[in-house]
């Protein structure tokens, strides 16, 4: 594939890839997969079970993977960097929109469309999923063992991958050896180069005395290495953190940077960039945020592509270790239950406006149900009608909803 043309998929796959990594990772298997034979089914499974064993937002890391398999380091940015950037750019126009006016109910408005048709997307998605990534019996059991310990114990996102990784390797019948030793080395340079690249601007903040911009940079680089299980995992513990531990934002302000991160497109660990500029504007005035936000959004995404550059060898390396391949089979299977998992999340908050949790040991997330919300659920079936009835593409449905969205709000 040409540059100009990854220009163009991954291109759209960025502008579009609303609605968190269960919709993201519906969006690239609809584009690289199944309507581009860009990567194979096997090759799709196998890097998203690697990838959500990693730290960060799975999705990005996924299009970044995508990329390097295309055309090596130089496709791997090209990927990544489109899946985040536009995402970035409406980020950074919220938030100074946020910050000029308050508040954006007219967005909000046109994206409870946006959302809604989300909801579908997802559910094509698993479909496709649940004939590939399950033939075997067990895997169907793990699957569905994964979603219940997320959705009703609310078990912890790594214990549940492990688990899944130990039964496979464990169950394993082919005792056969590897014959290939790993690509360690091919990490070496990935590790160092990107290492000192992460580093760097933490460093010159460091130099220029600015203590504010340093006390950014450092936790949203330790951010980036907690972020298992993508950002839902770690959202409480920043919320507390940048509102009690540090003061840099109100409750409320944290909970509209929530809102607005979950209704624009790209990974929502984006957050930490509109958090970052309102804690600069808060700081210190607009020179300030734009700097915390460049700083964030580095810091942030600057791992993603050290994982994927120095891990992605081993990918295809793992197909050698049989008890390796079994565990990635198995922790694939998991990853559909957990992508089920957080698609029931997203839909529960697209369709109640408010929800509470059972008390331990079931954690299970309970709709008010008085608060059902009618102008979402038919704005789903309207979005259900355009896409599995007419088989309207994206692009033009997420348009029609987004104006439907704006539409059926202000009526009411």
């Amino acid at each position: 594939m040409t540059y100009p043309d990854m220009v163009r998929v991954f291109g759209r796959i960025g502008c579009l890839s609303f609605g968190g990594p269960a919709a993201q990772i519906a969006l690239m298997q609809k584009e690289l997969v199944d309507e581009r034979p860009l990567l194979t089914q096997a090759d799709f499974l196998k890097a998203l079970s690697f990838c959500m064993v990693l730290p960060g937002p799975e999705a990005m890391q996924l299009a970044t993977y995508a990329g390097w398999k295309m055309r090596g380091v130089t496709g791997g940015l090209l990927a990544g960097g489109l899946f985040v950037i536009p995402g970035a750019i409406i980020i950074a126009i919220l938030a100074a929109a946020y910050a000029t006016f308050g508040t954006l109910s007219f967005v909000q408005a046109a994206f409870v469309g946006i959302k809604a048709t989300v909801i579908i997307i997802v559910i094509q998605a698993i479909r496709r999923l649940l004939g590939k990534a399950l033939g075997r019996t067990d895997h169907r059991v793990i699957a569905l063992l994964a979603f219940l310990a997320l959705f009703l114990f609310n078990l912890p996102f790594p214990l549940v991958i492990t688990i899944a990784a130990i039964y496979g390797a464990w169950t394993c019948t082919d005792t056969a050896k590897s014959t290939r030793r790993p690509p360690w080395r091919h990490a070496i340079k990935p590790v160092i180069v990107g290492g000192t690249l992460w580093a760097a601007p933490l460093l010159a903040v460091w130099v220029a005395g600015s203590a504010f911009l340093l006390a950014v940079g450092l936790f949203f680089s330790k951010l980036a290495v907690v972020t298992f299980g993508g950002a839902y995992a770690v959202l409480a513990y920043m919320t507390q953190s940048l509102v009690s531990d540090h003061g840099w934002l109100t409750t409320a302000q944290m909970i509209d940077a929530l809102g607005l991160a979950e209704t624009t497109p790209g990974p929502l660990i984006l957050v930490t960039e509109f958090t970052a500029i309102l804690a600069g504007l808060n700081a210190g005035g607009w020179g300030l945020a734009v700097l915390a936000g460049l700083l964030t959004l580095w810091v942030t995404f600057v791992p993603c592509f050290i994982w994927i550059f120095a891990g992605a060898p081993l990918i295809d390396w793992l197909d050698s270790a049989p008890r390796l391949r079994a565990g990635l089979a198995a922790i694939t299977a998991a990853v559909v239950g957990v992508i089920a998992n957080l698609s029931v999340w997203f839909a529960a908050h697209v369709l109640f406006d408010q929800l509470t949790t059972s008390s331990a040991p079931m954690t299970v997330l309970v709709p008010v149900w008085s608060s059902f919300n009618a102008i979402s659920a038919l704005l789903v079936c309207l979005a259900a009608l355009l896409l599995l009835w007419r088989k309207m593409s994206l692009l033009p449905t997420l348009g029609l909803m987004a104006c439907a969205g704006m539409i059926m709000t202000i009526w009411t």
